[in-house]
């Protein structure tokens, strides 16, 4: 159980959902505790030494495990022996029907804290909406009028980050959820196509959705000068859309919260009005 008075620690501070969540504790009063390597808390997963002033004082901490799964553990520990008694992790939908060997550090952190002793819940989103506007692996192509992936007709309900913050919020500062994994969407799913048709007419401009297969797809991304792990996570993302495993909308961010997710469409409007896509 968390109190007003006690600090919540949000790993990724600077990321797409801590930074919101961010926010979201402070406007509710909560004392927070923003840690990254570049936030006001400096925090390192590769630099133990970073962790302790990171933790101290913390009861709750919003995990966001990084690619590498081998200092979750032996995070996780020494959160617990500092006092952090709740954890929120951050996974993905459809972790469970990836190989051992896609996006472990996901993995890790749901299998850490479930073995912590604490209480501990766990958030599988689907894909973002903010991918297509904070995110250099869809939003340059996407400026560049052409979004070329492996994926296909099947359509993906795409869930905004503010919605996945504001679940993190009720997560950490209310009681009743311990021992729960929690699978958050948008209200509505829709083709890659189609939304690339919303963004390119919410912003008024051509932009195309190109389909690729996995090949092509794989191919694309090592000329790049992506990391051959990362490639790999990747294919496996696609792979696991593509047999629609994640297409069915769920009422995760109704459920926990009360109201609608916002809409793709309304994202788009907003995002584009914003310039991102100018």
């Amino acid at each position: 159980m968390t109190t007003h008075d006690d600090d919540i620690l949000v790993l990724g501070a600077t990321g797409k959902t801590g930074r919101l969540l961010v926010g979201a504790l402070r406007a509710a009063g909560r004392r927070v505790r923003a840690a990254s390597r570049s936030a006001e808390t400096r925090f390192d997963w590769s630099d133990q030494d970073t962790w302790a002033a990171a933790l101290d004082g913390a009861s709750a901490v919003y995990l966001v495990a990084p690619e590498d799964p081998a200092p979750v553990d032996a995070f996780v520990k020494q959160a617990t022996e500092a006092g952090v008694r709740r954890f929120v992790a951050l996974s993905g939908r459809g972790i469970e029907r990836l190989p051992a060997d896609a996006f472990q550090g996901m993995a890790a952190a749901e299998r850490a804290v479930r073995d912590s002793g604490v209480e501990w819940s766990v958030i599988r989103p689907n894909n973002f909406n903010q991918n297509f506007d904070d995110d250099a692996a869809w939003r340059a192509p996407l400026l560049a009028g052409r979004l070329a992936l492996p994926i296909g007709a099947t359509p993906e309900p795409f869930v905004d980050t503010r919605d996945i913050a504001d679940v993190a919020a009720a997560l950490l500062t209310t009681d009743g959820h311990h021992g729960q994994v929690h699978e958050l969407s948008g209200p509505r799913a829709l083709t890659f196509a189609d939304a690339v048709r919303t963004i390119a007419e919410a912003a008024g401009r051509e932009i195309e959705f190109v389909e690729l297969d996995p090949a092509e797809y794989r191919a694309e991304l090592l000329a790049e000068g992506l990391p051959e792990e990362v490639v790999r996570d990747l294919d496996e993302m696609y792979a696991n859309m593509r047999a629609g495993h994640v297409a069915e909308p769920v009422d995760g961010v109704r459920r926990l919260l009360g109201r609608e997710p916002v809409d793709f469409a309304a994202y788009a409007t907003e995002t584009a009005a914003a310039g991102a896509w100018a």
